[in-house]
């Protein structure tokens, strides 16, 4: 593999088929010469459209709930804090590929002249120095950084490059597009679609500093992760609990698609809180995705910690590998700069495969197309300024980050969603998604599916968002009613056992005090004789009689 966002075919032979997730990664990354492996991880999606990380201390065939071969994706899976401070020039690299890719389908979202840098420092890298003969008038428009331009936008990536940074070399654009892009608000961000109590759509992410919650076209909640406390779902329904300032506690609820993707959502919490918050993964903990007495999920991080990978990297020694850059032909989500015309404002999903071989059982494919791409509507002239220093301060107060919704691009629904009722469908439609594989090809072919948002009207929103809080109150007395359930089932199981526990110890010959009392009861001596050892005999004589039959054959 030559880039982040190119996927890989594992041909698994047949002494390979309980190869660990571990064996993959690291044939991944000792081809890629990489090192600093930690920040990254290798995704795939099952047949129900649903993301999913690769395990590594579990069998990849286990896994896969689909036949080999099997397609999945070299990505970033913990963003580095400070991608600019990494020890080697191809983790920073690989790291590049991956903000691009991000910048490209809407979720690294900023303001327009932020905007402008980065495509430049993209182009300075990819093509170098502004060459007139090489270059003519609107060049820049046949490339495609964003999921919409405006001209004014290409214009303007046009005069910084020709102007501001003539002599970078590819090495320090890709430095400076990793310094601009760890400033936004955004940066890390892989976000999963969910909804609050009260039915409306948010996007739940974490980010190197901490949880974020994104609804609308702000950030609604920031939680930092020395201030989460605890992560859990049931079903579909995922909690967060915090501690604020002045020990004030919160929990925040949201609703998942589905359970598959609420406990992918879990896990991924899990991971992110492991790896920023915990100075050694000697405190890494097994976590329950449930309360005390009642059986759940239960999962645990397995690789090093932020600053452990840190200090590790520290101690690399070696010369720099080569980074072939010119050679790399990069997948359908994240097209190169310098092969073709400029796509459409809405990327297609479904593009000619380009296939690379790479080395014996493993190929590059085409891009899954159900990466969760993530855009922002009309980005052309709506980046959001955010430093992080300012993100710093806002804490828990809404953010801004876009005039538009941050919704799920029209091409993809990041993780599947089940139900057909009408408040999805509303929600859906103001979203942009489409509800079904004939919306997707329509929604490729720019042609409108069904309602307009603009043309929903009070009615709908109303009766879908009243649906809603009628499904979350009767989930919740369900919810109830099954906690209550088990509790008397562990309750009666637990009686049961102490039972026969007291029964076994007052026959027994152990000489203890209250065992002689309760033995000289009239009650006791009834038991003992009319069901204990008419109860013992038949044992006994069911025992010999499976004795006498196993020794004579």
């Amino acid at each position: 593999m030559k880039s982040v966002s190119c996927c890989w075919r594992e041909k698994v032979s047949a002494a390979e088929r309980d190869a660990k997730g571990q064996y993959l990664f690291d044939l991944i990354c000792h081809h890629l010469n990489l090192l600093e492996k930690d920040y990254f991880g290798i995704r795939y999606v099952d047949p129900d459209k649903q993301r999913h990380w690769l395990e590594f201390t579990k069998s990849i065939s286990k896994q896969m709930k689909s036949q080999p071969p099997f397609t999945m994706c070299l990505r970033v899976k913990f963003y580095p804090p400070d991608p600019a401070a990494l020890k080697e020039e191809i983790t920073r690299y690989l790291v590049f590929l991956q903000l691009k890719r991000d910048l490209y389908h809407g979720r690294l979202l900023c303001k327009t002249s932020d905007a402008a840098t980065l495509a430049a420092y993209i182009l300075q890298a990819e093509i170098g120095d502004y060459d007139p003969g090489k270059h003519p008038e609107g060049y820049s428009s046949k490339f495609q950084f964003f999921p919409k331009h405006s001209e004014k936008l290409e214009r303007r990536i046009a005069e910084i490059h020709k102007t501001e940074l003539m002599g970078q070399t590819p090495e320090t654009s890709e430095l400076n597009f990793l310094q601009k892009a760890q400033m936004l608000e955004t940066y890390g961000v892989d976000p999963h679609p969910c909804k609050d109590v009260s039915g409306n759509p948010a996007f739940l992410a974490f980010t190197p500093f901490g949880f974020v919650v994104l609804q609308g076209n702000k950030r609604v909640h920031f939680l930092k992760w020395n201030e989460v406390t605890k992560l859990k779902f049931e079903g579909k329904t995922f909690h967060i609990y915090a501690n604020q300032k002045e020990d004030k506690k919160i929990i925040l609820t949201y609703f998942a698609p589905t359970p598959e993707a609420c406990k992918h959502l879990w896990k991924c919490g899990v991971e992110n809180q492991a790896f920023y918050k915990l100075e050694k993964s000697s405190q890494v903990r097994t976590v329950s995705s449930s309360n005390l007495f009642f059986k759940g999920s239960r999962f645990r991080y397995s690789g090093r910690v932020a600053k452990e990978v840190m200090e590790q990297s520290a101690k690399i020694k070696r010369e720099p590998p080569a980074i072939h850059r010119a050679g790399l032909v990069p997948s359908r989500s994240c097209p190169s700069i310098t092969h073709g015309p400029r796509l459409s404002s809405v990327p297609r999903t479904r593009r000619r495969a380009v296939h690379i071989s790479i080395m014996e059982g493993l190929e590059s494919l085409r891009d899954s197309a159900h990466s969760t791409p993530v855009r922002s509507v009309s980005h052309g002239d709506s980046f959001i300024p955010r430093s992080r220093s300012q993100a710093a301060e806002a804490g828990d107060s809404s953010a801004v980050i876009a005039d538009e919704t941050y919704s799920p691009s029209d091409s993809v629904l990041p993780t599947p969603v089940a139900e057909h009722s009408l408040e999805l469908a509303v929600s859906r439609q103001i979203n942009g998604a489409p509800c079904s594989i004939e919306e997707e090809k329509e929604s490729e072919a720019g042609t409108p599916m069904g309602v307009e948002p603009g043309e929903l009207g009070a009615d709908s929103r109303a009766a879908g968002s009243l649906q809603a809080t009628a499904l979350s109150e009767a989930e919740q007395v369900n919810k109830f009613v099954l906690s209550v359930l088990r509790l008397l089932l562990v309750t009666i199981g637990l009686l049961f056992v102490l039972l026969l526990l007291l029964i076994v110890l007052t026959e027994s010959d152990l000489d203890v005090a209250f065992l002689r009392d309760i033995r000289q009861t009239p009650e006791f001596e009834q038991f003992h004789y009319e069901y204990f050892c008419p109860l013992r005999r038949w044992f006994a004589c069911k025992l010999r009689w499976v004795g006498g039959l196993l020794i004579n054959k």
